[in-house]
C-alpha cells in the first residue's frame, strides 16, 4: 500500500472551503484598503502544496512501499490537473487520498471515473463552467454561458484513447454535452446547498452519440456509461500501457508494451494484473536506462540520507530544476523523454543543488562507504574513482549524486 498523506491535508469539500473564505477575505480586504490575508483563517494553495511535499520527502526516507509510491506519482501524472492553476491546489490532496491511492490495484474503469470527475480535474479544465445550451440553466443563461469542451477533449487524448485513438471532432463535441452537469458551484450564495457533484439542470438534455454509439441514459448516468466504454476500448489499452512503459522502463520496447497492452484487454482493465505484467516482465530489468525526473532526483537523495537537511528548499530546487511540484505546463503533464531532463541548464541546476545539499551533511558522512551500501558492485570504477580521489567528504557526496547511476534508474 501507499504512504498516506499527513494529516490536516484538506478533502474536497474542506479545499473548496479553503478557496471560498481566502475570496471572501480577499475581496473584505480590498474593500476596506486593508491587505488580504490579515488574520486568515484559511490555508494558501502554496500551503497546501508544501505540506504534502514535505510529507512526501519525509517518507521518502522510510518507506516500505517505494514501488507504489512510484504509482502514485504516475497515475497523478497520467490525470494531470496541474496546481499552475493555483486554486487547483486545494484539491488535490483529497484526489490523491481517495481516488489514486485507493485505485492502484483496482480497475482502470474505476480510476478514470474518478479522476476524471473529481473536483480538481473539474476546476482545473474549466468543466465548472461547461453549460448544456439547452438545459434548465442554459435557457436562463441566455448565451452568457456555454459548453466547454475541454474535458471532454483531453479524457479523449490524454486519458483514454490517445491522439491516435480515431476519435473526431464531434465526438468531442458529444462527450462534452453528455459531461455537463458535472460542475462545481463557487458562487457567494449557493443556491441548492449542494457545492460539489452532479447538477441537473446544467445538463444539455437528449441522447449522445460517441464513437458511433448512441447512449440515451439520463443524468450522471450518462457521463459514467461513456466513461466506462471508453476505458475498455482497445486504443485505450494501447495508450495507457505505453506510457506506463514509457514511464517505468523507457522508450523504443515495443514489445513490452505490446505485451502490456494484451495484459490490459485481457484483464478489462485490471490494473494489479497490468502492473504485476510489468513487475515480472524480463525486458522491464535491463540496465538503468530513464534519466531521473528532478522530482525523482529529490527523493532519491532523501532516500539515500535518511531524509534532506533541514536548510534545503525543495520547492525551489523543484522551481528551479524545471519540475515545480504539483505544476505542469499543460494537461499532458511532465515529458517521458529524457531529452527534457538531461539538457545541460538542467545539468547544471542538479549541480548547484547536490553542493547545496552537501554542504549541509555533517562532515563526517563517509560517500564511499554510502556508494557501497547504496550500489554495491554496480558501481563503476570510474564513480568509485571520482567519489574516492574527491578533495573532502562532501564534494564526494556531491560527485555521488551527480554520478551517472544516481541520475539514471
Amino acid at each position: 500500500m501507499a504512504d498516506p498523506l499527513p494529516p490536516g491535508t484538506p478533502n474536497a469539500v474542506e479545499g473548496l472551503d479553503h478557496f471560498l473564505r481566502r475570496r471572501t477575505s480577499v475581496i473584505a480586504a480590498r474593500a476596506r484598503g486593508g491587505r488580504p490575508g490579515e488574520g486568515r483563517d484559511w490555508l494558501t494553495p502554496g500551503e497546501v502544496a508544501e505540506q504534502v511535499l514535505k510529507a512526501r520527502l519525509d517518507a521518502a526516507s522510510t518507506t516500505q512501499s517505494g514501488f507504489a509510491e512510484r504509482l502514485v506519482w504516475f497515475w497523478n501524472d497520467h490525470f494531470t490537473a496541474s496546481a499552475a492553476i493555483v486554486f487547483v491546489a486545494y484539491f488535490l490532496p483529497d484526489r490523491e487520498q481517495v481516488v489514486i491511492r485507493p485505485g492502484l490495484r483496482g480497475s482502470f474503469a474505476s480510476l478514470l471515473k474518478g479522476a476524471v470527475l473529481h473536483p480538481s480535474m473539474i476546476f482545473y479544465l474549466d468543466q465548472r463552467r461547461s453549460l448544456g445550451p439547452n438545459s434548465e440553466l442554459g435557457a436562463r443563461a441566455r448565451g452568457r454561458l456555454g459548453l466547454n469542451e475541454n474535458l471532454a477533449r483531453e479524457i479523449l487524448e490524454l486519458h483514454t484513447l490517445g491522439a491516435d485513438g480515431g476519435y473526431t471532432q464531434e465526438d468531442v463535441s458529444e462527450f462534452a454535452m453528455a459531461l455537463t452537469g458535472w460542475s462545481m458551484d463557487i458562487g457567494p450564495q449557493s443556491r441548492t446547498g449542494q457545492r460539489l457533484g452532479f447538477f441537473p439542470e446544467r445538463q444539455e438534455p437528449g441522447p449522445r452519440r460517441v464513437l458511433g454509439r448512441v447512449y440515451t441514459q439520463t443524468g450522471p448516468d450518462l457521463a459514467l456509461a461513456i466513461l466506462d466504454d471508453l476505458a475498455h476500448h482497445p486504443a485505450t489499452a494501447r495508450n495507457v500501457t505505453r506510457r506506463m512503459v514509457r514511464h517505468f522502463v523507457g522508450h523504443g520496447l515495443p514489445g513490452l508494451e505490446a505485451r502490456l497492452e494484451t495484459t490490459f484487454l485481457r484483464t478489462q482493465g485490471d490494473l494489479g494484473a497490468v502492473t504485476r505484467a510489468l513487475v515480472e516482465d524480463v525486458e522491464a530489468w535491463g540496465p538503468p536506462r530513464k534519466v531521473r525526473s528532478p522530482m525523482e532526483f529529490l527523493f532519491a537523495t532523501a532516500r539515500l540520507l535518511g531524509g534532506l537537511p533541514a536548510a534545503v528548499n525543495p520547492t525551489g530546487a523543484l522551481r528551479a530544476m524545471g519540475q515545480p511540484f504539483w505544476s505542469p505546463s499543460s494537461p499532458k503533464g511532465w515529458p517521458l523523454e529524457d531529452e527534457a531532463w538531461a539538457a545541460p541548464d538542467a545539468i547544471k541546476t542538479r549541480l548547484d543543488w547536490a553542493k547545496e545539499v552537501a554542504a549541509q551533511v555533517p562532515p563526517t558522512l563517509d560517500p564511499v562507504a554510502l556508494l557501497d551500501a547504496t550500489y554495491g558492485s554496480a558501481a563503476s570504477p570510474e564513480t568509485r574513482r571520482a567519489v574516492a580521489r574527491a578533495a573532502d567528504r562532501r564534494q564526494g557526496l556531491a560527485l555521488l549524486l551527480l554520478s551517472p547511476e544516481f541520475q539514471r534508474r
